[in-house]
């Protein structure tokens, strides 16, 4: 009895969410003590909004390490070890590897810019390369990009390769990116993990995506586990994370927690839903590339600051206000996404029967 209950998707889910909070709660304490005493501190560029260079200039940062230690524990323990999980795993200490590099760089130079924009993109981009070619190669994996509500699968043949990277070295960019106000980037991570918990479990389950109409990937349902794992990370670091901040994730947690989210969007063949959950992560980044275009180009800024979030704050928006409403708009993104996998069911149904 107690084997088949533990055998269930759900319930293995649950456990690992409150298992990952339980490690990151009790462990983020500690870790924010020991980065106090090694002086690893949050360095304000000078550019930057003002106002943080007296409240957040010091404050603890690489503070990431503790999500992904949660994340990672936790889905060894209650997740199978397979062909799904495992490419997440990677992720998670490949990219966090990449960010740690930066933000030690930080640290030793005292100044806010770590590694070279060259080397971290090079950092990214080596993963998912690797994890592009993996998918094409393997011939376990569809090569094939699913476009909702057209319910169709667009096969890339070898520019799936280059969807890959592109998909990975966004979305972890896009956090990144994200990551500048108290609790901003955890939380919009925590409510895009939590869709893709979901749509992870209806692909995983023939019943559920040819309802839906949506690919079925057999086994996809552990990466409902390790979505879970990530949420009750978050959840236990936004304790301290929410403003004020006692600690910062830095890029150690960010570029990993980006990457890792695409690399479950792109296991569960819903890719494409990433750009509506993420939403916020997507205009975070198009935000500062159009202010970057914009001034190369015209020599005029669109924002008044960029990433976008900053723009708020320099409209007088107070840093819990940006946050909050932030939270909220990906709360309605997240379900206007998986409203799209609803609407797909229907609309391709109705034209089975018209």
């Amino acid at each position: 009895m107690l084997s088949s209950v533990f055998a269930s998707i759900v319930v293995r889910a649950i456990y690992a969410l409150v298992t990952a909070f339980v490690i990151s709660i009790a462990l983020t304490p500690w870790v924010i003590e020991r980065l106090k005493a090694m002086q690893i501190g949050q360095q304000v560029r000078v550019e930057g909004v003002q106002s943080h260079r007296a409240t957040k200039q010091g404050t603890p940062t690489m503070g990431g390490i503790v999500i992904l230690v949660a994340m990672f524990i936790s889905t060894l323990f209650w997740a199978k070890i397979t062909r799904f999980t495992v490419p997440v795993m990677i992720s998670l200490v490949w990219l966090a590897i990449v960010g740690f590099l930066d933000d030690f760089l930080k640290v030793a130079k005292k100044k806010a810019d770590g590694m070279t924009a060259a080397a971290k993109m090079a950092g990214q981009i080596a993963f998912a390369a690797g994890l592009g070619v993996y998918l094409y190669q393997s011939g376990t994996f569809s090569r094939s990009v699913f476009v909702p509500l057209l319910a169709r699968e667009l096969d890339l043949g070898v520019a799936y390769v280059g969807f890959v990277m592109l998909v990975i070295v966004g979305a972890s960019n896009a956090v990144n990116l994200t990551d500048g106000l108290d609790g901003l980037a955890t939380g919009v991570q925590m409510w895009v993990a939590l869709a893709y918990a979901g749509i992870a479990y209806v692909t995983g389950r023939a019943d559920f995506s040819h309802h839906l109409n949506i690919p079925y990937v057999p086994g996809s349902g552990e990466l409902t586990v390790a979505c879970a794992a990530m949420i009750g990370a978050c959840v236990g670091f936004l304790w301290y994370n929410t403003y004020p901040a006692s600690v910062f994730m830095g890029d150690t947690g960010s570029l990993a927690l980006g990457g890792a989210i695409g690399t479950v969007a792109i296991l569960v063949k819903q890719e494409l839903l990433l750009v509506v959950i993420g939403g916020i992560f997507v205009v975070e980044a198009l935000s500062v590339i159009i202010q970057v275009s914009s001034f190369r180009l015209r020599g005029k800024r669109v924002f008044r600051m960029a990433p976008i979030h900053h723009h708020f704050e320099q409209l007088g928006w107070a840093e819990p206000k940006v946050v909050i409403r932030f939270w909220i708009l990906t709360i309605m993104l997240a379900l206007v996404g998986l409203s799209l996998l609803g609407l797909n069911g229907m609309l391709s149904g109705r034209n089975m029967t018209g």
